[in-house]
């Protein structure tokens, strides 16, 4: 079993893969668009939705990110997509430099809250939302933090 992020948009999808796969260096994407399956007569997709995104994978790194396009249709049912701060993404324990080279292309567009620097517990922590509300955080020595904490 696994556990990953799933970012849901509404109709920028493949807009957001295109800058993911560039800011996080991608091994892989994969992508399906509605009209993949065709139209299902009971709940007729628009033009605008059947080129939505309906599932993405991104792999880099060893990690999966998912994402997907809610068509305004779904919408009624699954309920509005809202920008927030209830959820981030976490970079943990990776090099330094690699922080960098992601937190830089991650920022692009997007809200630096805390610039990448050395912390007490971190030689390499940072935090920022990008261009399309998702909030990041990097933290290079995460485990070591909490091991050093926890038993």
């Amino acid at each position: 079993m696994k556990t990953v992020a799933y970012l849901q948009f509404e109709g920028k999808a493949e807009e957001a893969i295109s800058f993911y796969e560039k800011a996080l260096q991608a091994t892989s994407v994969k992508k399906v668009k509605y009209n993949a399956l065709g139209q299902d007569p009971n709940s007729p997709f628009t033009g605008e939705e059947q080129s939505m995104i309906m599932e993405s994978r991104i792999e880099f790194s060893g990690n999966t990110l998912m994402l997907s396009d809610v068509p305004p249709s779904m919408q009624a049912v699954t309920g509005v997509i809202t920008k927030g701060n209830s959820l981030l993404i976490s970079i943990i324990d990776a090099a330094p430099e690699a922080n960098h080279s992601i937190f830089e292309a991650l920022a692009e567009g997007g809200i630096v809250i805390m610039p990448l620097s050395s912390t007490p517990w971190s030689a390499s922590f940072g935090m920022l939302i990008d261009q399309y509300g998702v909030m990041w955080k990097f933290n290079s020595e995460a485990s070591k933090f909490l091991d050093s904490f926890v038993n």
